[in-house]
């Protein structure tokens, strides 16, 4: 009993004064949870098997999980979750540049990490619809529970845009939901908040390019799928045309969408002082029925 009641003691030798160790830690966690998820949804809804889910589920699932990464480190390092975020963070003063390689290095590792586990875990399954490595005949399907592809139809260059225009909407999402000047969501509902945005911006964009929205969530498991026996042509797929797609677009996308709403909303509320003035000035109506 002696020592079951030191055990919590001991667990502080664990704890790091170190910042950048605790951010990185909670982004890596965070982005592994989201990615196994999200993947797992994916999964459930291509490959064999009973009709658990329809593809009208990945929406809300990716939704889930991201509600459910953000509650688990959301208080340690506010989940971020993707690069995209983090660099349209840094790039209006609310991250310092010098964690922007912390917060990208770790969500890399962690949605590495959560491919591992999704292949792991439906390995048979995977297994069942045919090699991985023969990418003519089923290695494409079964990549597609890990990273995103496009639809046969539409171009490389359309699909840039897409991911240019959704990520884009989900930093104006992000950014106005976490302004307390707008329209003040409590902190807590926060996370549901963006969870739904996210929900709505999957089922606007989900067609042409299966709405990555993360360059950490389609590069770090289209790395592991190369590994674990799809080969090459998870990147050479459209001669080597497309892999891009997924990290630029909402690279870009994300500053354009913060700087968007930083111009248009956040620079336009008037300062605390103007607020009092207006509210001390005397009602117009009024003084015109003095005169």
């Amino acid at each position: 009993m002696e020592n079951y009641l030191q055990f919590p003691n001991l667990l502080t030798r664990f704890r790091t004064r170190n910042e950048a160790v605790r951010i990185a830690i909670a982004e890596c966690l965070g982005t592994m949870i989201f990615v196994l998820i999200g993947d797992s949804v994916v999964a459930q809804s291509i490959l064999p098997g009973p009709p658990y889910l329809t593809y009208i589920s990945a929406p809300l699932g990716w939704g889930l999980a991201l509600l459910l990464a953000t509650l688990v480190i959301g208080g340690v390092s506010g989940a971020h979750l993707n690069p995209a975020v983090s660099l349209a963070y840094a790039t209006v003063g609310k991250l310092r540049l010098k964690e922007l390689p912390i917060y990208m290095l770790a969500q890399y590792l962690g949605a590495f990490l959560g491919a591992v586990l999704v292949y792991f875990v439906y390995k048979d399954a995977i297994y069942a619809v045919g090699k991985p490595g023969v990418w003519e005949n089923s290695g494409e399907v079964t990549a597609m529970v890990f990273a995103c592809y496009p639809f046969n139809e539409v171009s490389s260059g359309r699909c840039f845009v897409d991911q240019v225009v959704s990520t884009a909407l989900l930093l104006l999402a992000v950014a106005a939901i976490s302004d307390k000047k707008n329209m003040a969501v409590p902190r807590p509902a926060q996370p549901f908040a963006i969870s739904l945005c996210l929900v709505g911006i999957i089922y606007g964009f989900l067609m042409n390019s299966g709405a990555p929205l993360n360059p950490a969530r389609d590069l770090s498991p289209r790395i592991f799928t190369a590994m674990a026996g799809w080969g090459k042509e998870v990147f050479s797929y459209r001669d080597y045309n497309w892999f891009w797609v997924p990290i630029i677009g909402p690279h870009l996308g994300a500053v354009i969408g913060i700087w968007i709403y930083k111009i248009a909303i956040e620079i336009q509320w008037p300062t605390e002082t103007r607020i009092e003035e207006d509210l001390q000035m005397e009602n117009p109506f009024e003084r015109q029925e003095s005169t």
